[in-house]
């Protein structure tokens, strides 16, 4: 099998990811913060140690500002619906996945907030000043994809944390994807709030993820419940992390996530980068020469985060990767990639898109036999 799914979800993991979860279940897999055994104690050092290598590697100050959850899709829940009150303007972009359009729609209907949508030209890119003539009296929150799920477009983050900044804004990003590719810096870029999913370009496992929160800022949970501390109080207590991490802590998730990290950490987030845009600009060059297709995504090592996008003319993405699956043994995402707003802003809604998202176990032998493999279905089309 020719693995090209990797935006949404990497695969294979570094072997240290299988090794420290397995580890973790033998040797410490008891409950975190839950007893005063010496089993429990480490898992909570080691827990607390992952958070501290998060902490680096986003340059987040105070790690305790990181909750675990189950993935961004919570994270993004959490931040979202903890945030925004009855009233508040929200503005977004066209190229956000369901994870944020959903939870924002759900608020408007339910609790009359306004929402605010800036279209984004034919490759997902956005004008920043857009944003800024959408600003208004009761806005206040900003969210962005730090890159599109759909066709690996970056966006200028940056100059749209300093926009939020600027303006007393709050600015959400989802980094689902690039996070472990692209360096993402909450200082610099003035991230307020940041979800971010563990089991993709992080290299951990499914079923991990967390939400970085602004000391500055207090956000209501999404979930009430056991915490492990002040279990003397009836209600939720107030300190961080764990007002948000009510319930037991996925810690085998966890540590895997932080084998991950560690891995990026040893080779390079810059190599990463290199080595998925190699891959990227392989494929895009190769796609590029056949007849009868359409490409979406930019090749341009700063502005795509590892997604090639395309389609070819008049036939349904999904029959593309059912052939590239069924016959050429190469997987694939076809369809609207749960992000409806970005295929409206593309054109594809009635026929989806083929991507194909590459990672850094990938091979060059195996980009050119995918090329290849849409090389003999072109002539065959």
């Amino acid at each position: 099998m020719i693995y090209l799914d990797n935006a949404a979800t990497s695969f294979p993991k570094p072997d240290s990811v299988y090794d420290e979860m397995q580890k973790c279940m033998k040797e410490y897999g008891a409950n975190p913060g839950r007893g005063g055994h010496a089993m429990s104690i480490r898992a909570s050092m080691e827990v607390m140690r992952v958070r501290e290598s998060l902490g680096s590697f986003f340059n987040i100050k105070n790690p305790m500002q990181i909750c675990f959850t189950k993935n961004a899709t919570e994270a993004l829940n959490i931040g979202i619906c903890g945030f925004l009150k009855d009233g508040d303007h929200v503005i977004t972009t066209s190229m956000e996945h369901n994870s944020v359009i959903r939870p924002i729609k759900t608020l408007e209907r339910d609790r009359g907030i306004e929402i605010s949508i800036i279209p984004c030209n034919d490759f997902g890119e956005i004008d920043v000043n857009d944003i800024k003539k959408q600003i208004k009296t009761n806005t206040k929150l900003i969210i962005s994809t730090f890159s599109s799920n759909v066709n690996g477009i970056v966006m200028p983050v940056t100059e749209i944390g300093n926009l939020a900044r600027e303006n007393g804004l709050v600015f959400l990003l989802d980094a689902s994807q690039g996070a472990g590719s692209f360096e993402i810096d909450v200082e610099k870029m003035r991230i307020d709030i940041m979800a971010f999913p563990g089991h993709k370009g992080l290299m951990g496992p499914q079923g991990t993820g967390g939400l970085y929160i602004n000391e500055e800022l207090s956000l209501l949970p999404v979930l009430y419940g056991g915490t492990g501390s002040h279990s003397e109080i009836i209600y939720q207590p107030e300190m961080m992390p764990d007002k948000m991490e009510s319930g037991t802590l996925n810690t085998p998730g966890i540590i895997g996530l932080g084998a991950g990290i560690d891995y990026i950490k040893s080779i390079g987030i810059g190599n990463v980068k290199k080595k998925k845009y190699e891959l990227v600009e392989r494929l895009h060059t190769g796609i590029e020469e056949l007849k009868g297709i359409k490409l979406y995504s930019k090749n341009s090592i700063d502005m795509n985060s590892g997604i090639v996008a395309m389609n070819f003319d008049d036939i349904d993405s999904t029959e593309i990767s059912y052939v590239l699956d069924k016959v050429y043994g190469i997987a694939t995402r076809a369809g609207l990639h749960c992000s409806l707003l970005a295929h409206q802003t593309f054109g594809t809604v009635k026929s989806g898109i083929v991507r194909f998202s590459v990672g850094i176990f990938n091979t060059n032998d195996e980009i050119d036999a995918t090329i290849n493999a849409l090389k003999e279905i072109s002539t065959s089309a």
